[in-house]
């Protein structure tokens, strides 16, 4: 028994899951009528969230519209939409992923939510279906049509049951009642009576309530007043039926209007008329009520309030039209009797100011199948829209019927007016003339031909000026009169050397030397004002001679404070200037001594072969604690690479400079993979040994200095630094009886990726020594006080090694039975 009662709530269940599947089917709307073109990036982007939404891919949403009836021909346009949207999408989020750009990618990733009921029941493709003009209204949030409780009492308002009664006498009397109407339509007035006022206005019940209160011996009127107002106000039941998306029975607040009961019912469905709802009291219709009226006028003369009782009654539409293209409120409109096309037109907000307004296409439903008809702009008033009728307003062709455009050397460039008979000349002069630096020799006319091909005409710009001949023009002719410089390289003219602001300038006429060291800036401090170089283009060079002159070179020399004179070197453009320094001048070299000498600071270089040991010997010489031997010489890249930064200009400095230095911390980190500010301080150290320099002043170790050079003596060391791959980098204290591996013995030990090979030492001097292979033993360098011990990275594997000498093994396998089957056939 049990088993038969479960099987007949399954066979329950399923045919109530299939009506409901089937009546769901049923209620999708076909979309064959949509068109892609009609559609906004916003609605086809609302489609796309819905499909995300319901875990739809492209390819799936795009057979759900096929199966809903949309043709092959707009399911091809849907799909190039859908790309263009995904497109912009990804662009957008790889390039701005902060910005405003991206909210169209940040909505098209949506991760839908399982429990979202709201889209997974709703139609997928409403965003492609045409607005209905006005239907916004109540389904927008912020436009609640909830009722103001808080006015003051309208004059008109119906007295009801439930209500509640504020009478307040003042003036030779005093009093207040609140008093409540009683189903019966009665207020119970103290020591007055009993009062009916159900069914009346405020207006009227105050009028009952003062004759009242004056035939029981109140002066009304006679220094007496009354005032009555509404308290709580009661509530009434309203009847919603028709087309709406939720018709029923509502409890509204008695100051409800038409609108708040609409907007509490959901408002009128896809269905509903919005010009001709109904408001029945009584078993009779009192008002109709046209919500265009509202949207369009802002009038509400029939919003009335509702009394108890009252019925709103949505019928269905009579007449509905489409409006789009180029009109500002493209949407469905529903159409009275005696209305026309121009007035749906007034109520789509009129043409954009792109729109071709001579002529509308109407497509219009026949008996058996569509047809277009053209409506002229003169009939739009007389022409009577429809059942179905869908009006495209296209947009007007962008070109111009009396254009013609002017570029080039003249004052005043671009478009004017093709006045009946305007010739050439009369153009230019509109365009206020020809500029001084115009070509005169040739102009050009770029004309459209019938067949919307162009070709050009050429014309004698001084023939057209000197009116000798005259050419009319036509629609969309196009000008060109060149300036002189659009015909040629920008002439310039370049100085290097000792001025103030080297560079590129602008050439002039008659330009001389002297006028380009101003523009330079003048002279640098130590710049020659003799023999001055020039160098200049050749035009005429013989491409058959070796010998043939590349430029031609120039020597000037000019009076230092740049005085006129009348042998100026006038220049041409391109010239190069080169200004060079006077034999001889130097700028001041300093160079600094720190640690353990007797006056430790900088000192300015006196000789150009001045030494580390005349450096020295001013210093004072060494204190009784200095660590002669591991004195060290730093030295700025600019003198390692031979550089004189005072005498080269920046940019030759600093190409030779990083190009060393980087080929020097690539090739010093690919070994150790030291971090390049390790390597760039390194770099900056010159190994010497000071305790060698200072017994043999002037030998060959005995260095001249250099401008920037820092020479330090430091203290007598103690300790070695241990870095690099061992157990832990530690300082440890120096002993002579330690060899290398007890150092890093003291530091933990070698780590698992030491390479021990590779091991160096950095003396205290700034010299190094690596560790030398002999047989299978390395060598390690000795160690001194301050010395740093370095243990560098084992490089990467490229390879598996087990596998490495599998195929070496196999290898040298393969090779021996080779061998061997040869030297069995020799025997």
């Amino acid at each position: 028994m049990n088993k038969l009662r479960f099987f007949i709530f399954l066979i329950a269940v399923l045919s109530f899951g299939a009506v409901t599947n089937i009546t769901a089917q049923t209620s999708l709307q076909n979309i064959s009528s949509i068109n892609v073109d009609d559609l906004s990036d916003q609605q086809v982007l609302q489609l796309l969230q819905q499909a995300q939404k319901t875990d739809l891919t492209d390819t799936e949403l795009l057979q759900q519209a096929q199966s809903r009836g949309m043709s092959a021909t707009q399911l091809q346009k849907l799909e190039l939409r859908i790309k263009k949207l995904r497109t912009k999408s990804n662009a957008s989020s790889n390039t701005q992923p902060d910005s405003t750009q991206n909210q169209l990618g940040r909505q098209l990733n949506y991760k839908p939510d399982t429990t979202d009921t709201l889209y997974t029941n709703k139609d997928l493709f409403e965003s492609l279906k045409p607005k209905i003009f006005g239907a916004d209204i109540f389904k927008n949030k912020n436009s609640s049509f909830e009722p103001n409780l808080k006015l003051a009492t309208p004059l008109n308002y119906i007295v009801g049951p439930n209500d509640q009664l504020n009478i307040s006498v003042y003036g030779s009397s005093l009093v207040n009642w609140k008093l409540d109407v009683s189903p019966e339509g009665n207020i119970n007035i103290p020591g007055v009576g009993v009062l009916n006022v159900g069914s009346k206005t405020i207006e009227q019940a105050t009028a009952l309530i003062k004759n009242k209160l004056a035939a029981n011996n109140y002066a009304i009127g006679r220094g007496t007043s009354v005032q009555v107002t509404l308290g709580n106000i009661r509530s009434i039941q309203v009847i919603i039926i028709g087309q709406v998306a939720k018709p029923g029975t509502y409890t509204l607040p008695s100051l409800a209007t038409v609108f708040n009961a609409l907007y509490t019912a959901g408002g009128p469905s896809d269905n509903g008329s919005l010009r001709q709802i109904e408001i029945i009291r009584n078993n009779r219709i009192i008002r109709h009520l046209d919500v265009y009226d509202f949207l369009l006028k802002g009038d509400q003369k029939n919003n009335i309030t509702l009394q108890d009782q009252d019925i709103v009654r949505v019928p269905t539409y009579r007449t509905r039209v489409q409006l789009v293209g180029e009109i500002k409120i493209p949407a469905l409109f529903e159409v009275l009797p005696g209305e026309s096309l121009d007035n749906i037109i007034t109520y789509a907000g009129g043409f954009t100011d792109s729109a071709y307004t001579a002529r509308i296409k109407v497509s219009q439903v026949s008996d058996q199948q569509r047809k277009i008809t053209d409506v002229l702009e003169a009939d739009y008033k007389n022409y009577i829209p429809l059942r179905g009728d869908k009006y495209t307003i296209e947009p007007i062709i962008y070109r111009f019927e009396n254009r013609v455009v002017i570029k080039g050397a003249v004052f005043r460039p671009g478009d004017y007016e093709l006045q009946n008979g305007l010739t050439l000349l009369q153009l230019i002069d509109k365009a206020a003339g020809l500029k001084e630096d115009a070509f005169t020799e040739r102009g050009t006319i770029t004309r459209l031909k019938p067949d919307n091909s162009t070709e050009i005409i050429g014309f004698n710009v001084k023939d057209i000026i000197n009116k000798t001949v005259n050419i009319p023009l036509q629609r969309e002719d196009i000008i060109n009169i060149s300036s002189i410089f659009d015909l040629r390289d920008k002439y310039t003219v370049t100085i290097n050397g000792n001025v103030r602001k080297p560079g590129k300038f602008a050439f002039s006429e008659n330009m001389k030397v002297e006028d380009l060291i101003l523009k330079a800036g003048g002279f640098a401090e130590g710049a020659s004002t003799n023999r001055i170089e020039v160098a200049r283009r050749v035009t005429d060079a013989d491409p058959s001679s070796k010998n043939s002159s590349v430029s031609q070179v120039f020597s000037v020399n000019i009076d230092g404070n740049l005085k006129p004179a009348d042998a100026n070197f006038v220049l041409t453009p391109f010239d190069i200037v080169s200004v060079y320094s006077l034999p001889g001048y130097e700028k001041q070299k300093t160079v600094k001594v720190e640690g353990e000498v007797l006056y430790p600071g900088s000192y300015t270089i006196k000789n150009k072969n001045e030494k580390i040991s005349d450096l020295i010997a001013r210093a004072g010489g060494l204190t009784a604690s200095a660590d002669a031997a591991g004195g060290s010489l730093k030295r700025d890249n600019f003198a390692i690479l031979g550089i004189d930064k005072n005498k080269t200009d920046t940019a030759s400095i600093n190409a030779e400079r990083y190009s060393r230095i980087n080929r020097l911390k690539k090739s010093y980190k690919d070994s150790t993979n030291t971090t390049t500010d390790t390597v760039q301080l390194r770099n900056n150290y010159v190994g010497i040994e000071l305790d060698k320099i200072l017994k043999s002043p002037g030998s060959k170790t005995d260095l001249l200095l250099e401008n920037g050079d820092v020479i330090r003596v430091p203290k007598q060391q103690q300790v070695v630094r241990v870095n690099g791959q061992v157990l832990y980098p530690s300082a440890v204290v120096y002993d002579k009886s330690k060899s290398f591996n007890d150092f890093v013995s003291n530091a933990g030990g070698y780590g698992p990726d030491a390479l021990r090979r590779g091991a160096y030492v950095v003396y205290p001097n700034g010299t190094v020594k690596g560790t030398r292979k002999f047989l299978f033993f390395n060598n390690h360098p000795s160690v001194k006080p301050g010395s740093e011990i370095y243990v560098p990275k084992k490089s990467e594997s490229k390879g598996n090694t087990a596998q490495t000498i599998l195929g070496f093994t196999t290898g040298l396998a393969s090779l021996g039975a080779i061998i061997l089957g040869i030297l069995s056939l020799n025997k």
